[in-house]
């Protein structure tokens, strides 16, 4: 194996945005996430349905034609 070639690896911290800190080994020394599992609706079990600009409504619209057709 070569000398010098590769990259020190190291402890470092993943931080996430909910302020979670997880200590990793990496070659980086900081890592910041936007989600972790201590935030992720997956893992925590609560899920957020965001309906933006009323899409929901808009389908349900579009198609209540085509179901009281049949």
């Amino acid at each position: 194996m070569k000398t010098d070639i590769h990259p020190q690896y190291a402890k470092a911290a993943i931080k996430c945005a909910c302020g979670n800190t997880i200590e990793v080994g990496s070659t980086k020394q900081d890592i910041s996430v936007e989600i972790c599992s201590n935030c992720h609706p997956f893992f925590t079990g609560k899920q957020k349905l965001v309906d933006t600009a009323g899409r929901i409504e808009r389908f349900r619209k579009k198609y209540a034609k085509f179901n009281q057709e049949k």
